[in-house]
């Protein structure tokens, strides 16, 4: 079933399109990456979604209920971690969980919230003595009252370590072995790419990618790079390789080689190596980055990617 609907949906703030005719759905059960530049309407979406704002044009359905008509449906079921979230400096931290629980009107215990989020021992703590990283915390805790059917996460990894990351991490994961859907979006792209199961890219307020990562990667034409490991070398087979069409660098570092390429160059590379007379002991083929596929679908190139959006 379809946890989140987008259908034509436009926002207009005066003179300027936030969104522009947006649609796309995110399945129950999945997480789903919500990428772009600033700017790009993502958290304006969000907004919306939210009912915080009201789209100019189109229609919003969240768990099966209309996201403005039915908003106050749509919060009880949705736990929200919003970017820039500021914690009231006087209240603890167990207060915070404790008015999130009361606004549910759900029975969880704040200390074992707390404790799930790394915040274990620090609830009486007042707020204000806490750091970017614990406010963050904080703040995935009360997104986590009530076992939401939906979790929206606006930038989720903001203040936290590498260990708070990978934390945050394994409760997605958790979540979502619960049932839960998971709607995610971050600038930190290593982030995204270790958690969801396809990503929206989103460019001036309009959808531009849509698919597993996978699938924008066979959609756009970015370079390979292959890590070779060489048992015997040869100065002509590394020539050989340089003057391939589709080869755009190779390093040579003692027995080993590092090649970028096109994706379909590949085999003629390790194939021009051995006919050189070079030996090949080893290799291995290092996928395009999420960081790489991203600046191709939101850069000013010419030749930049109008890839098909996939459901």
């Amino acid at each position: 079933m379809t946890a989140i609907e987008l259908d034509s949906v436009s926002k207009r703030f005066g003179s300027v399109l936030a969104v522009d005719d947006l649609s796309l759905s995110v399945e129950e059960g999945e997480v789903f990456g919500f990428l772009g530049p600033n700017g790009a309407g993502k958290t304006t979406t969000i907004d919306m979604l939210l009912d915080f704002v009201r789209p100019t044009e189109g229609r919003i359905t969240v768990l099966g209920h209309d996201a403005q008509g039915e908003s106050v449906a749509v919060r009880r079921r949705t736990g929200v971690l919003p970017e820039g979230f500021d914690v009231y400096d006087r209240l603890t931290g167990r207060k915070h969980v404790e008015f999130a629980i009361e606004s549910k009107e759900t029975d969880d215990d704040p200390d074992e919230l707390l404790a799930r989020v790394g915040l274990d021992g620090e609830g009486e703590r007042k707020a204000g003595g806490y750091s970017k990283g614990m406010a963050q915390r904080l703040a995935f805790a009360m997104a986590l009252v009530g076992d939401p059917d939906l979790l929206v996460l606006d930038e989720p990894s903001t203040g936290l370590d590498p260990n708070g990351a990978m934390e945050m991490r394994e409760i997605v994961r958790e979540e979502i072995d619960r049932g839960a859907t998971v709607f995610f979006s971050s600038h930190v792209l290593g982030q995204v790419e270790a958690v969801c199961d396809r990503v929206a890219i989103l460019r001036d307020g309009r959808l531009v990618a849509l698919d597993t990562i996978e699938g924008l990667r066979d959609a756009v034409e970015t370079e390979a790079t292959l890590s070779i490991t060489l048992s015997k070398g040869s100065d002509d087979a590394i020539s050989a390789v340089r003057a391939l069409s589709g080869v755009s660098s190779v390093e040579a570092n003692g027995t080993g080689l590092r090649v970028s390429c096109e994706d379909g160059v590949k085999t003629r590379v390790l194939t021009t190596l051995e006919e050189e007379g070079a030996s090949v002991s080893d290799f291995e083929t290092e996928e395009a980055s999420l960081e790489s596929l991203f600046a191709a679908y939101t850069t000013d190139e010419p030749d930049r990617p109008e890839a098909e959006a996939k459901p």
